[in-house]
């Protein structure tokens, strides 16, 4: 190889690097719709969504943080991200195969309706049948057609983004990740903490090998990633059943050695005041000496009660 050909090597090879790499956490803004009918199938942006008719109550419009290569965006955006730098805008193509699959017409089955709630007995109603989802198009009798195909299976995707930064700092990554999983983003924050553990103590003498380890309680540091945990989403149901992974995963690409979830409540009894007030209003006294204190005559009671019945 000549010494023009090695420079321009050397030349490209420094080109693919730079730029986002694989691993890199970027914040996106994007819009996703279907090629064939224009329809918005996601986005980040309120306005847009809002053009489109879709629902806008309780959902959080903002750019997400993604982790490039992680599988957070279709593999074709991914490849196009690769190289690109902060305020780099495009479009992505994406086939149906590489996006909620191909139609398959034997994923339309007929079942038994008697495997379907009545409640959700119409045409157009997410059902559940034998633990596959899908949406009942007709019900005739005791018989109910159901397609259990992705909604936007068939449809190839056009993917529009702006790439708005790089994210480099730690808690900035840990609430962009939170808000992928749980599409909104608790308050998070990383302190170090000294946390008190038991570590087995090594010794060269030869000892019985089914005896107890000898173990003494030391002081170590660990990066602690907390999270203020919001009524919403101790309510998420990917939360509920995935908190573990979750966590592990935050660790995991964040270099963390713990995550410590904690909930505030915050005010004062509320409904409950009245009655906090009457139970502190004994100022100490003995239980027994405040119920001598109630004017309730047991027999008067009871002759009472038993006069309502009859």
């Amino acid at each position: 190889m000549s010494d023009e050909q090695q420079a321009e090597a050397e030349q490209v090879d420094e080109e693919v690097e730079s730029g986002i790499q694989d691993g890199d956490f970027v914040r996106l803004a994007y819009t996703v719709r279907t090629i064939e009918d224009g329809d918005v199938v996601d986005t980040t942006d309120k306005e847009v969504a809002e053009e489109a008719e879709i629902d806008v109550e309780g959902y959080e419009f903002e750019p997400r943080v993604v982790i490039v290569g992680a599988g957070h965006v279709f593999p074709e955006v991914d490849e196009a991200l690769i190289g690109a730098e902060a305020g780099d805008e495009g479009t992505v193509e994406i086939p149906a195969v590489d996006a909620f699959g191909e139609y398959d017409e034997d994923e339309v089955r007929t079942v038994s309706a008697n495997k379907i709630d009545e409640d959700d007995r119409y045409p157009g109603a997410q059902v559940t049948i034998d633990g596959d989802q899908g949406r009942l198009e007709t019900i005739i009798g005791g018989r109910a057609r159901v397609n259990f195909n992705h909604p936007l299976a068939g449809e190839d995707l056009e993917y529009e983004y702006e790439v708005l930064d790089l994210v480099d700092d730690r808690e900035e990554q840990a609430s962009g990740l939170l808000g992928m999983y749980l599409q909104q983003a608790p308050e998070v924050w990383i302190q170090t903490d000294e946390v008190e553990e038991e570590q087995v103590v090594e010794s060269d003498d030869d000892e019985d090998e089914d005896a107890e380890p000898e173990t003494e309680t030391v002081t170590v540091e660990k990066d602690t990633l907390y999270i203020e945990a919001t009524p919403q989403m101790t309510m998420n149901q990917q939360w509920m059943f995935s908190k573990q992974q979750i966590a592990q995963d935050i660790m995991q690409r964040l270099d963390i050695d713990r995550v410590i979830v904690q909930e505030t409540i915050e005010g004062g009894m509320g409904g409950m005041g009245g009655l906090g007030g009457m139970m502190g209003g004994a100022g100490g006294a003995d239980i027994e000496e405040a119920i001598e204190d109630v004017d309730i005559d047991a027999d008067e009671l009871a002759a009472e009660l038993d006069a309502d019945e009859e």
